[in-house]
């Protein structure tokens, strides 16, 4: 399961989350201040498997398309 980073607009905390990719776009409660005023970071997604980590890059999205460019066979 992969980890996805946020970052607090309150306290301006950055943290990871686990999640399953369903929920990648769920609001994150920050762990500090518990705020629900949250982002979550584009870039990559963190997955741990035993003691390795690996990121996979996330393409950025070119305005609601599902996958930002095409790249995953949608034409979007």
């Amino acid at each position: 399961m992969p980890y996805y980073e946020f970052t607090c607009r309150d306290c301006n905390e950055t943290f990871q989350e686990k999640r399953p990719f369903a929920r990648a776009g769920d609001p994150a409660a920050c762990p500090i201040c518990a705020s629900a005023n949250t982002r979550k970071q584009l870039g990559a997604v963190a997955l741990h498997t035993g003691s390795q980590t690996a990121s996979i890059p996330v393409p950025m999205s070119n305005g609601g398309a599902c996958c930002g460019g095409g790249s995953c066979g949608c034409h979007h």
